[in-house]
């Protein structure tokens, strides 16, 4: 996941020639913004839909917000440079990455307080998700280019996995595959959580960057989101290039919307959230770009009402004390 905060001049979005054509027919718009200020940068955020809450990661602290009213419920503090949050809903639980502390924090989520820490190897933990098939947490270490699996009821590391590069996002088939975007080496790798091995790497040309990843699990596709402009469909059973198609520049995270056969990719560069429809398990168009605001890269997906939060500020130069932070809300009609 990129840096916490972004060297941003925000003086209006700047629109890619991608992104030049015009966005009337687009099913989606902001439909309300939520100030909630605050110093720090962020980075994931995440939704619990049974509470509708939003958790969002603000290196120091993880912000609980009201999803349907933008209220900050509380903040969660002893957080250390704060990557991500995998939220466990059946055991009121969240596991938050700490990147500077080389651990995850284990957080109630009934009463917003830290109940225990739990110890890496791995360094830098980012990314953090569940593997349904095993029950494993899994962190997303990118300075020491491995994956930790984690036993999250014991609180302990169980192993790491050697990846050949730098990881960035990962998705669990649940079925026992891992997916993750290597971002130093513009790849897609494929690990066995049973083997703990790496089975293939492939590419993501014309890709740079890849960020964000989202699975469509019925049709065994993958999204990457890159850094400079693209997302990559690939086929998850055997790594060929489905699709290619302009997004905007900068993004952080994707999400597939399994419903609306849509996938939604953040674009902080540009402050716009990229709509792309999937016709078919092979064939997609890019239905167009809803502005939202520079520096809003991160997202997460109600998949029930397909509302869409982002977490943007209006200053977050590198260096320098964020400004205006909150959530916008995208809406379909």
């Amino acid at each position: 996941m990129k840096s916490l905060t972004m060297a941003l001049l925000l003086t209006g979005a700047l629109a890619a020639p991608a992104l030049s054509a015009a966005d009337a027919g687009v099913p989606y718009a902001v439909a309300q913004h939520y100030a909630l200020g605050g110093a720090g940068g962020w980075d994931y955020l995440s939704l619990d839909a049974s509470s509708h809450r939003l958790f969002i990661a603000r290196d120091d602290r993880v912000m609980v917000v009201d999803a349907g009213t933008g209220k900050l419920l509380g903040e969660i503090p002893g957080m250390q440079h704060a990557h991500g949050i995998a939220l466990q809903p059946a055991t009121h639980q969240a596991f938050v990455s700490n990147g500077h502390g080389d651990n995850v924090s284990v957080v109630d989520t009934e009463t917003l307080k830290v109940t225990g820490h739990i110890a890496l190897t791995g360094k830098d933990p980012d990314a953090i998700v569940f593997d349904d098939a095993s029950g494993h947490l899994l962190t997303m270490n990118g300075h020491s280019s491995n994956i930790s699996v984690i036993d999250a009821k014991a609180g302990k590391e169980l192993a790491t996995i050697t990846v050949p590069g730098r990881p960035e996002f990962a998705v669990s088939d649940g079925k026992g595959q891992l997916f993750l975007n290597l971002e130093d080496k513009h790849q897609l790798a494929r690990v066995d959580l049973t083997t703990r091995k790496v089975l293939n790497v492939w590419p993501l040309a014309p890709c740079e960057g890849p960020t964000g990843l989202a699975l469509d699990t019925a049709n065994h596709r993958l999204f990457s989101v890159c850094d400079n402009g693209w997302m990559i469909v690939t086929d998850a059973s055997d790594g060929h290039q489905v699709a290619k198609l302009p997004i905007g520049k900068g993004p952080d995270a994707v999400a597939f919307d399994a419903q609306r056969h849509v996938v939604l990719s953040s674009n902080g560069d540009d402050g716009t959230l990229s709509v792309i429809a999937q016709d078919s398990a092979d064939h997609y168009r890019v239905l167009g770009h809803v502005k939202t605001q520079p520096s809003a890269r991160t997202l997460a997906l109600d998949p029930q009402n397909h509302t869409v939060y982002l977490a943007a500020a209006s200053s977050a130069v590198k260096g320098k004390p964020v400004d205006g932070f909150g959530v916008l809300v995208v809406a379909p009609h």
